[in-house]
């Protein structure tokens, strides 16, 4: 079996992995690449196959990095099946035309812009007529049953843990000739006793895993989240102001409501309004809720206990833009979660310039924020932010909370493979993680288990047998390195020069300016610092 790998590779997005056996061509995900403009341009280039000849995809959750390129595959010529569990069928319903409407209104944004520059139209990167044409080649299967897909090629998905209906794929592929290997992709991996949903599935055995290393060099911090999280409640609320939450629309809304409804349950909290202000959180809820075979004990015998599921009077949801609006003139404390996560676009940047100013008033991130985000900036201490064309001040109190994150850290992950008997080949490939997770999670599982570890790039291909794996490096173009590196000196130096030129500036020897500029320079230092560590330069 050749199996090559098209994302994922030395980066956390854009997992899609081609397999060929000597009969059928498939895809294991199909996934859309985020990030930076560099990142992002990967989702236009061709194909590095020909998306007819592709006879299934085999899906393992419904995140964007996982079937957001579905659409333009169906767009190209597919014509197959794509097999998922239930709920990431649900899920995906309303996934895929929200991002096919994010593509159209990006494209229309870029070239309003264009016009008058006399730039070239551009087309967005799929359409939402796109987007429902793909939905229709959407197939549930169940969990924990093998689904024989023709010519030797069979299928499990098991529960990941990771969002609803997130699965752990277990590959098996009988060729002519040739021992019978079993192939494990974990998908993107849950943490272990997260509510609402079922732990990861340990497997018994594999003769090549693909595993997710995002969080391979870290540990989710231990600590009572619960209590921190009414803490804070508590504080805004005696403050008389709103906590906002930005939150990803799917699971870590959902996750959120489930600690707030236990707070409020036990008395820990008031019943202040809790309002979602997400249409795709909504829908996503709504989702969760139609979902019940997904859940784990604890969850279906509160639902048991209840008759239905938990209610919160309080609760609200704003369906329309007006709705949404009105929240700013509402008095008193509320609870409002809204996204995006990362505070890059959508209705949470309302909530934020009508907040961020008042001291009574709490942001709350409870996920990741990637560098160059406006959450991040908020982390990072900044004074004063534009939002939506104004200039806002930051008095709000400004927190964060770990240990809400959907990935299982390298402790979970290693508990996990704790149970895998590995045979044949022993090969284990490190995905979906960037070089420095990567490289720490290698060294744990060739220490503790013994197994062969490697870490795939971009086009890089394998070649399976029950007891043997070749691999055979991407042929791609040559990049001097010291071409790049003068490169980046350059950009180094010209920004350099451009900060020169800002500091010189009176307006700029503000002290709280001076001392922002003063941080990001310690955080650049530290970030060359590991950079040379990496690379294993003193």
């Amino acid at each position: 079996m050749r199996l090559q790998f098209l994302g994922a590779s030395h980066t956390v997005t854009g997992s899609c992995y081609l397999a060929e056996t000597g009969s059928k061509k498939f895809l294991i995900d199909c996934g859309m690449f985020q990030g930076n403009r560099q990142m992002r341009e990967k989702n236009y280039e061709p194909f590095m196959f020909t998306p007819s000849e592709i006879d299934f995809v085999l899906l393992t959750h419904a995140h964007i990095d996982h079937c957001g390129l579905l659409p333009r595959l169906c767009a190209q010529g597919f014509k197959g099946k794509v097999y998922a569990t239930k709920a990431t069928c649900d899920l995906v319903q309303i996934m895929l035309p929200d991002s096919a409407h994010i593509q159209e209104s990006d494209a229309e944004i870029m070239n309003r812009k264009g016009q008058r520059t006399g730039c070239v139209p551009v087309e967005p990167l799929y359409t939402i007529e796109q987007a429902q044409e793909a939905l229709q080649h959407f197939v549930s299967v169940p969990h924990s049953e093998k689904i024989d897909l023709g010519e030797g090629v069979s299928a499990i998905f098991e529960d990941a843990g990771h969002i609803l209906g997130s699965a752990i794929i277990e590959l098996f592929v009988e060729e002519a000739g040739k021992e019978p290997i079993k192939i494990v992709f974990s998908g993107d991996l849950g943490q272990y006793e997260q509510p609402i949903i079922k732990d990861p599935t340990p497997i018994k055995d594999a003769d090549y895993l693909l595993v997710e290393s995002t969080y391979g060099n870290r540990r989710h911090e231990e600590y009572d989240k619960e209590t921190e999280l009414a803490d804070i409640i508590n504080d805004t609320c005696d403050r008389g102001g709103k906590l906002i939450i930005p939150a990803f629309a799917v699971g870590r809304t959902q996750k959120m409501l489930y600690y707030i409804y236990r707070l409020w349950k036990n008395k820990r909290i008031e019943g202040i309004p809790v309002i979602i202000d997400s249409p795709l959180a909504i829908a996503a809820t709504r989702v969760f809720a139609a979902n019940v075979q997904e859940y784990d004990e604890e969850t279906l015998a509160l639902l048991e206990k209840n008759g239905t599921l938990p209610q919160m009077p309080q609760l609200k949801v704003c369906e329309t833009p007006q709705q949404s609006r009105a929240l700013n003139e509402q008095e008193g404390p509320a609870i409002i979660l809204s996204a995006s996560g990362m505070c890059d676009a959508g209705r949470i940047l309302h909530h934020l310039k009508h907040n961020l100013w008042r001291p009574e008033a709490t942001v709350l991130f409870v996920g990741y924020q990637a560098e160059g985000c406006l959450g991040r900036r908020l982390l990072d201490g900044i004074k004063r932010v534009k939002i939506m064309g104004e200039e806002v001040a930051v008095r709000a109190r400004i927190a964060q909370m770990d240990g809400f994150s959907a990935h299982a850290d390298y402790v979970q992950i290693l508990q996990w493979l704790d149970a895998i008997q590995m045979t044949g080949a022993r090969q284990v490939f490190l995905v979906h993680g960037e070089p420095l997770a990567i490289k720490a999670l290698g060294e744990r599982i060739r220490g503790k288990y013994g197994y062969e570890t490697y870490a795939p790039f971009y086009g890089d291909v394998a070649q399976l047998e029950k007891e043997s794996c070749r691999i055979i490096a991407a042929d791609l173009p040559q990049v001097s390195v010291e071409k790049e590196m003068e490169e980046a000196l350059s950009v180094f130096d010209s920004e350099y020069r451009q900060l020169r030129k800002k500091m010189r500036n009176a307006a700029l020897r503000d002290p709280r300016t001076m001392e922002s500029i003063l941080r990001q320079g310690e955080k650049g230092m530290r970030y060359m610092k590991r950079l040379f560590k990496d690379f294993g330069i003193n």
